[in-house]
């Protein structure tokens, strides 16, 4: 195998080493050493994970934690071109702009369809248990380069891009990764069944519908608070969908599972916790209410968690 999630991870770290270099120069920069310490960390993680014992892992995510908490993560100040300029150029390249972006997914679909099984020599070209990963880093290589080709910029545009980027999300940018840690913790830690003790308890499910209830709402609450649908679901399934719905109620685990996860996903649409989908959109548009996307996805989230109620309802014995 010629590239992998190792090589790939080395890339994160570099980019990540580069942003942590760059806020490190900015003497600007209204908190450049703390902030630079945050990212420098952050690529640690990437670039030497694996040599990392666990127990020191450990210790610079918490003191990641702690610079994010005590509020010590701040952007830097960006030279940016004028309105006017910007609006020329938009105009000079015109639907061009569109390419890089339509790039990524299109070169992610090719590589992970028509690329895992090519071999140069007797090497693999990619892993190809992790080729959709691998082939979403070409294509992010490969839309850099196209948007450098389009707008005469250099590599280092981009990376000063990226840094910008990098300060518009700020720690949010880790959460996706904390989130992913935190649910394998609370599987390892037994939280699926504390979960099923209380709600066995405390809650009358002995009626079909509040158990429904039970179960797609607290796959939502669950995922408001971990940020990431696929952390809930294994905590509330073996809590409550498992336990419950198919032991008590015989429902079939594939529509359990179904309603489940999109109840989840109606969860990611208001919160905060899942930056990739509500913060990182405010920082590419550059939008003054950090809230705006989850204040527009609450008229779609809730009406969606109550149908997600009624089709597990009367679909799950189907």
């Amino acid at each position: 195998m010629i590239v992998g999630l190792p090589q790939l991870y080395l890339l994160m770290g570099l980019i990540l080493a580069a942003v942590s270099l760059l806020t490190l120069l900015d003497r600007a920069h209204p908190k450049r050493w703390s902030s630079a310490l945050f990212w420098g960390l952050y690529a640690l993680i990437y670039l030497a994970g694996e040599q990392l014992a666990p127990s020191l892992a450990g210790a610079i995510m918490v003191a990641m934690c702690l610079i994010a908490g005590f509020g010590w993560v701040s952007g830097g100040r960006h030279a940016t071109l004028d309105e006017g300029a910007r609006r020329a150029s938009a105009v000079r390249l015109g639907h061009k702009l569109f390419l890089p972006a339509l790039l990524i997914p299109l070169v992610t679909l090719l590589g992970s369809t028509l690329l895992k099984d090519v071999h140069l020599g007797s090497y693999l070209l990619m892993d190809p248990k992790n080729a959709t990963l691998v082939s979403l880093g070409f294509a992010a290589i490969i839309a850099l380069g196209a948007a450098c080709w389009l707008t005469g910029a250099t590599p280092l545009q981009g990376l000063r891009e990226t840094r910008r980027l990098v300060d518009g999300i700020s720690w949010a940018l880790v959460l996706p990764h904390m989130l992913a840690v935190l649910g394998l913790l609370f599987i390892d830690a037994g939280v699926g069944k504390a979960v099923a003790q209380v709600v066995t308890t405390y809650l009358p499910l002995d009626s079909k519908w509040l158990a429904v209830v039970a179960y797609c709402s607290g796959m939502a609450m669950f995922t408001i608070i971990m940020g990431n649908g696929f952390a809930a679901f294994p905590v509330i399934a073996g809590g409550i969908g498992i336990p419950v719905l198919i032991h008590v109620y015989h429902a079939n685990p594939a529509v359990m599972a179904a309603t489940g996860m999109f109840s989840a996903y109606c969860g990611t649409l208001m919160t905060p916790m899942a930056a990739n989908f509500n913060i990182v959109p405010v920082a590419l548009l550059e939008l003054r209410d950090k809230n705006a996307v989850i204040k527009a996805q609450v008229g779609t989230a809730l009406p969606l968690l109550l149908t997600n109620m009624l089709l597990l309802y009367f679909l799950m014995d189907r």
